[in-house]
């Protein structure tokens, strides 16, 4: 029923860019708290970015605030993460969750690999 995914992620160079996407389906986007989060080896699984279900309200985690933006598109059930001015430290796998009002939940997407590396 829910689905959630994302795309976008693969290897870039320190201070390149890249963009994630995340669509969502069976469940109404426009009313779903979306987020980004992202998980390295060795780590806990740590809060990127959220954004609310209009897109008024934004969250970052401190590590990445001035370099992140997360922004949605209603329309297209989207959900987006740009990443510039890449650290290797910003190496992980990114997921998506959604918090959709119905059906009540957290649900997660599987995972998309990003690589900073030289």
């Amino acid at each position: 029923q829910v689905q959630v995914v994302e795309s976008g992620g693969g290897l870039v160079q320190p201070g390149g860019s890249l963009r994630l996407s995340c669509v969502g389906s069976g469940f109404t986007f426009s009313s779903a708290t979306m987020s980004w989060h992202r998980q390295a080896p060795g780590k806990e699984r740590e809060l990127v970015a959220s954004i609310s279900p209009s897109g008024g309200n934004t969250n970052y985690a401190g590590s990445v605030k001035g370099r992140f933006t997360i922004s949605r598109d209603n329309a297209k059930n989207t959900v987006y993460l740009q990443m510039n001015n890449m650290k290797p430290e910003d190496t992980a796998v990114y997921y998506c969750r959604a918090i959709p009002s119905f059906p009540y939940g957290a649900y997660w997407g599987q995972g998309t690999q990003v690589t900073v590396s030289s």
